[in-house]
């Protein structure tokens, strides 16, 4: 069960227990032990000054301590001694985030880490500064890192094993360079593809983001070394009206908990260190500035006993942008008081200021103060940094490349989907086989910072000069796969105009090569410079296609984008379709071992390909919503579907069964099915289970995904596969805001077989 059962109790036992109140017997009270990392804490608190305290609320960013403008800082970067002592000794401020406009090499890393931790050990208390970093796919800002795929590529492999690895191996690296803290993973929904962050999360569904988000969190923090996921944000960020980054969001509380709290609390109870929250809006109220939110849900409810901290400048925005506050001190007053613990300023330090002042005037109390500041020493505690003092491990022990290449490499292998794969002259157009040429073009096509997206080397990615020494583009790949003289490359950029397609035309038509490959799909962006009025394909590469399909040969388009381009009226003109996502440093390899064959694809969609540009429809959405003008034809109508992938080797489903027809509501259903492989090749076949509740006091959607795994069958085999669900999983939040089951008809669905079961109003 995701969320609980009945608030009213909840609330009412919390009362009892609060006022010391006997029930169901007396007996004397057992007080619980204070862990000595609790006793540590306390006794530290204790010995620190008001100035202190403040101090280790304030998040500045590395920049702010660097030489030159924190936007454009000196190069070859050091630290500015001055700037340092002003802000780690006399505003003993507690935390540092970011990496200085670019990437590093760890030397410069343990460099600036050495400096800070050197200053923070000058200021009377002596606590180590923790230091954050969003390190997304793979050590995002160290160069020459391990990068995998970025999340919603982890999101196709639909695979929990995965993600866990990837955050160990994130771990790893991170933690050798003398950082602690992971501003991941993103447990937002891809719930609409205008979202410029849509590829930051997991996929479209809230029992998959959690599943994947609580592996996630499994790695990072239990991957051998102190090291904090940071999970964000909380929650409701992707879901704005516009689409558009950090723009308002409608969303009544019913589903805000049947469908963006899951995650959230799935990776709390994986024991989730810190979340960040969420810096747009919700139903009018700035997130950052919302107890209801912060602590009534987050503290009291859900029970996290971690650090809140906020977005990039969050608590500054309430009084410049969202327009809640007179001044910058109001707008401290506000995030303080909905529960904010640290705040990411992060240029200067006025917030400290403000704090220090609201605090000595007795608007802002100290055992306030007192909250936060144990939270942010309890996670230095946990992660060593009194211990160590915060200075990283010896150079000589930096992990080497192979312990995490062949991860990387498989995930990205896993995640790439085969979404189409017609038959031309009696044969598959993939793989591709044979010994003629292959043409390979597109903006995408010889582009490292297209495979890897946002948050890569760069805030945006887009800068070749931080890419990976060595890495392939999808041309260079398929040159070492292929026999090179095979391929055929006419270079592309984003921007390429009707003569180049023309010339793309005349060398087909040329030299008739047996296939053409088209990367298609978009440049890195994220946050708002990702905004989009239009998620169509780009024109001219809907032309390009056209063109080359005039010319009668074969063409295989693969996607490599961050959210699905809508392209319906060149999809006919597509022999092949490959969606890449953004698959990393080792994703063209990956690409070209699905097109030459190496590698059966097993990449499924983890959200719903929309057919037209406005329709924005997930695969949870209501029967009202299949209504179409032509009552003859569905309404729901996408391009792809929700875990919608091919492989060359067919699996079919058969007999489907359950245990039992009918179930208590204590009961669990086991449900079996026959995967039968047509081919000749082992497929890893996801099998994912749907429940149809069909009737409810709540309209039901018309399928809610409630288990999924991974199935390897053997070319011509036919094995079971039995999956278990808890009858209390089949629940949604009720019209009193209370997770419930109710009794009725279910159908059990996996493929295009269905079960129909009966859940009785009782328990055993």
């Amino acid at each position: 069960m995701m969320l609980t059962r009945n608030a009213t109790f909840t609330l009412s036992l919390a009362f009892l227990v609060a006022t010391g109140a006997c029930f169901l017997g007396c007996s004397e009270k057992k007080v619980p032990e204070i862990s000595e990392d609790s006793k540590f804490v306390d006794s530290l608190l204790a010995t620190l000054t008001l100035e202190d305290k403040v101090g280790e609320m304030t998040q500045l960013t590395l920049g702010a301590i660097g030489t030159g403008l924190p936007s454009k800082l000196t190069e070859p970067q050091h630290l500015d001694t001055a700037k340092v002592s002003y802000a780690l000794v006399k505003y003993r401020v507690g935390s540092i985030l970011n990496c200085g406009n670019h990437s590093h090499s760890p030397e410069k890393w343990h460099e600036f880490i050495n400096d800070i931790q050197t200053a923070a050990a000058k200021k009377a208390s002596g606590i180590p500064v923790l230091y954050g970093i969003d390190a997304i796919h793979g050590p995002t800002y160290t160069q020459n890192g391990i990068l995998g795929p970025q999340q919603i590529g982890l999101g196709a492999t639909w695979n929990p094993e995965a993600a866990r690895t990837a955050g160990k191996n994130t771990a790893v690296q991170v933690h050798a360079l003398g950082i602690h803290w992971n501003f991941s993973p993103v447990l937002d929904l891809a719930r609409d593809p205008r979202w410029p962050r849509f590829w930051e999360t997991f996929g479209e569904d809230p029992y998959m983001v959690a599943t994947m988000g609580r592996a996630i969190v499994d790695g990072y923090q239990n991957s051998g070394v102190p090291f904090a996921a940071t999970l964000k944000h909380f929650f409701g960020y992707g879901f704005s009206l516009s689409g558009k980054d950090r723009t308002p969001a409608w969303i009544p509380e019913r589903q805000l908990r049947e469908y963006f709290l899951p995650p959230f609390q799935a990776a709390i109870e994986a024991g989730a260190m810190s979340i960040m929250i969420n810096s747009g809006e919700i139903n009018g109220i700035p997130v950052h500035s919302n107890k209801a939110l912060l602590t009534d849900l987050l503290r009291d409810e859900l029970g996290f006993e971690g650090l809140l901290v906020t977005d990039w400048e969050d608590v500054k925005y309430l009084f410049t942008r969202h327009m809640i506050a007179h001044d910058y001190k109001e707008a401290t007053k506000m995030a303080i008081e909905a529960g904010i613990d640290m705040a990411m300023v992060p240029m200067d330090l006025e917030f400290t200021e403000h704090l220090l002042a609201l605090v000595k005037e007795g608007t802002i109390s100290e055992e306030r103060i007192n909250q936060s500041v144990r939270r942010i020493l309890m996670m230095k505690k946990k992660l060593g940094l009194f211990e160590s003092l915060g200075f990283p491990p010896p150079l000589t022990a930096y992990p080497g490349k192979e312990n995490f290449e062949g991860s990387a490499a498989r995930a990205a292998l896993e995640s790439i989907t085969l979404l189409k794969n017609d038959t031309v002259n009696g044969k598959s157009v993939l793989p591709i086989s044979g010994t003629k040429d292959v043409l390979v073009t597109g903006p995408t096509a010889n582009s490292l910072n297209a495979l890897n997206g946002g948050w890569t080397g760069t805030w945006q990615g887009d800068d070749p000069a931080f890419n990976t020494e060595g890495r392939p583009t999808l041309v260079e790949a398929m040159e070492m796969r292929f026999e090179a003289n095979r391929i055929q490359h006419i270079e592309l950029e984003m921007e390429f105009t009707e003569n180049e397609v023309q010339r793309v035309v005349r060398s087909i038509q040329r030299r008739r090569p047996a296939h053409v490959v088209l990367g298609l799909g978009e440049m890195p962006y994220t946050e708002f410079v990702g905004n989009t009025e239009d998620i169509d394909l780009f024109e001219n590469q809907k032309e390009l296609v056209r063109a080359v399909h005039a010319t009668g040969v074969p063409v295989i388009g693969v996607f490599i984008e961050g959210r699905p381009r809508v392209f319906d009226d060149i999809e006919p003109f597509l022999d092949a379709v490959v969606m890449a996502y953004l698959p990393g440093d080792y994703g063209a390899d990956a690409i070209a071992q699905v097109l030459d064959g190496t590698y059966n694809p097993s990449g499924r969609l983890p959200f719903t390909w929309p057919r037209h540009t406005s329709a924005h429809m997930t695969y949870d959405h209501k029967h009202t919503e299949e209504i179409h003008a032509n009552s003859s034809i569905s309404a729901f109508d996408p391009q792809y579907e929700f875990g919608f992938g091919l492989s060359y080797s067919a699996v079919e489903y058969d007999a489907l069964s359950t245990d039992q027809t009918e179930y208590n509501l204590d009961d669990t259903i086991e449900v079996t099915v026959e995967l039968r492989n047509i081919g000749d090749r082992t497929s890893n076949e996801l099998v994912a289970v749907y429940s149809q509740d069909r009737v409810a006091s709540i309209t039901p959607s018309v399928d809610r995904l409630r288990h999924f795994q991974r199935v390897f069958v053997g070319a011509g085999e036919t094995v079971k596969a039995t999956a278990r669900i808890a009858v209390d999983e089949l629940g949604f939040i009720n019209r009193n805001i209370e997770y419930t089951v109710e009794p009725g008809a279910f159908g059990i669905r996996i493929g295009n077989q269905v079960v129909e079961i009966e859940v009785k109003n009782e328990n055993k």
